[in-house]
Parts: C-alpha cells; sequence; structure tokens
C-alpha cells in the first residue's frame, strides 16, 4: 500500500490537512515500503527481470522496487508527480551522487542504470531509450473509489512506451478475509465519509484488475497471490506507516488528527501481540498483462 499507495484525494468538508511531508515520506520508505517487498520479489521471479529488462515502474515513490529490480541487472525509470519528497529519496538510493567514493558493487550497478522522473509516463519518454519490456503499477488498487481510474490514466500513457509482448504488472488487493488491514481501510472510508459510515469503502472486487487490463487495451496473460503481511516493531510505528500511505488523509481533513490517530490505535488493537509488535496478515493479487 503507497505515500503512497493512493493518491491523496480532499474532502468535501475542506483541503486534505497540512502534515509534514518530509516525514511522511521518511515514514513511507522506513517503516511501509518494505512490507510490499514480497509482492516484487515475487514478480520479479517469475518475469526473470535481468540485465536485459527495461523497467517503467508507475507512481515509483521512494523506489525500492526499482532498486530491487536493478539490483537483479534491470534498466529502470520510475515515475511519479506531486510526490517531491518520495521522489528525493528514490534518487538517494538510485541515482549516482559525485560525494560518495565507496560503494557495495550491486549498488554501483544499480545506480548506473537507473532514471528517476518527476512527472507521467510521458514525461519518460525519450528517442534515445529503447522500448520498455516491463511495466509495473505495484500500488494497490482497491483503496479508494477513485484508484483504479487514476491506474487507467497512467497505463493510457504508458503503454505506447512498451513494446509489443511487454508485461504489464497491474496489483490489487486479495478478498477481504484474507486481508487483516481491510479493517484499516474501513476506519479511513468510515471517518472521511461520516454519511456513509464504512459503507463507503468497497472491497476489492475478483475482476478489478481484469478490468484495468482491458480498459487499457491489455491481454491478460497469468495471475498471482503473494502473502504481504504488515508487521510493526510497536503501536507507534504501525501508525505512523499506515499514515504515511495517504489513505487518511480525507479522515484527517474531515475530522482531526487526534481522532485519527485515536480510532487507528482502537482498531490495531486486536492485531497487537503479547512482545507488543502488531501483526496484519493480507494477501495481494498481481495481474499479469501483454500489450498486443
Amino acid at each position: 500500500m503507497t505515500p503512497t499507495l493512493v493518491r491523496q484525494h480532499p474532502s468535501p468538508a475542506g483541503p486534505a490537512p497540512r502534515t509534514d511531508r518530509g516525514a511522511r515520506a521518511r515514514d513511507w520508505s522506513e517503516i511501509q515500503e518494505r512490507m510490499l517487498v514480497p509482492l516484487h520479489e515475487s514478480v520479479y521471479e517469475r518475469l526473470e527481470v535481468g540485465p536485459a529488462t527495461r523497467l517503467l515502474g508507475l507512481r515509483c515513490g521512494s523506489g525500492l522496487a526499482l532498486l530491487t529490480a536493478a539490483s537483479r541487472g534491470a534498466m529502470v525509470t520510475g515515475v511519479d508527480a506531486g510526490r517531491p519528497e518520495l521522489l528525493a529519496l528514490a534518487r538517494q538510493r538510485l541515482l549516482p551522487e559525485t560525494h560518495e567514493t565507496s560503494q557495495t558493487p550491486w549498488r554501483t550497478r544499480a545506480r548506473a542504470r537507473a532514471r528517476i522522473v518527476d512527472g507521467g509516463p510521458a514525461d519518460a519518454a525519450d528517442a534515445q531509450t529503447p522500448a520498455f519490456t516491463l511495466v509495473t503499477a505495484f500500488q494497490p488498487i482497491g483503496c479508494t473509489a477513485g484508484d483504479a481510474a487514476e491506474l487507467g490514466d497512467l497505463l493510457t500513457d504508458a503503454v505506447p512506451l512498451a513494446e509489443r509482448g511487454a508485461a504489464v504488472v497491474l496489483t490489487g488487493w486479495g478478498p477481504p478475509e484474507r486481508c487483516a488491514t481491510s479493517t484499516v481501510l474501513r476506519v479511513a472510508a468510515k471517518l472521511a465519509d461520516p454519511l456513509r459510515g464504512a459503507d463507503s469503502w468497497r472491497p476489492a472486487r475478483r475482476d478489478d484488475l481484469e478490468e484495468a487490463a482491458q480498459r487499457a487495451g491489455l491481454r491478460p496473460d497469468g495471475s498471482g497471490r503473494v502473502a504481504c503481511p504488515f508487521g510493526y516493531a510497536d503501536l507507534d510505528s504501525a501508525v505512523r506507516g499506515l499514515l504515511s500511505t495517504g489513505l487518511f488523509d480525507a479522515a484527517i481533513a474531515a475530522t482531526d488528527q487526534e481522532q485519527v490517530d485515536k480510532e487507528l490505535r482502537e482498531t490495531l488493537h486486536p492485531h497487537r501481540r503479547q512482545d507488543g509488535t502488531v501483526w496484519m496478515p493480507n494477501v495481494l493479487r498481481y495481474l499479469i498483462a501483454r500489450v498486443p
């Protein structure tokens, strides 16, 4: 889930709340982003990502998925718009810096084959860059009403940059009964839309990814499910990590930070273990589609 798994959507009650965007970005990169590592690794293993891969990562955030692909030898380009704090962290991870004098060999290789673009897929078009062989959208859809449409817009711009037969990977949440974090998503929806309550949250549907691929003119070519548990050292880390996704920004705008923190902690309480850690099992689903 991604700053974020989801684009911020201001509440009708007012604009999105002011937050320390730098701190939020660090919380994402240090706490929350790693929860999706099993998804990244499963997809890369299945598609045999390596030196022959030219990858375009949509809404790349702070770049952990790109770094993983680049460490396998892939040439990677990440695009993201409106989230400069996250892109700054991605550049630190992936782009060469003249003041660095020592690096591990794999990090040197990764940084030599990376590009970070502040903008959309169209901004990554470059006459000197070969067509992409892989496009990834690792931000799971199924969190907000508008995320599928947003993904569709990104795909419209990204697909023309990929070569024929290239793989396009879309991701979404698994069945609610297998995703403990669905209770958190319900709280976010309830607070953001008090009149409709938790009913304003729509759980992921089985065919969401296939429908998104079809609208983009892609041909489905396999799918999979990956266990992506959300585990945190303590309750404070869990709250910071979940807030870093941006899923609660509309709720904060509709209520206030104190109320959101209180209800989020109450929702997380059943997931606390005796040692104080927080553990929420989840299953994410991915679809592999092909460019015709």
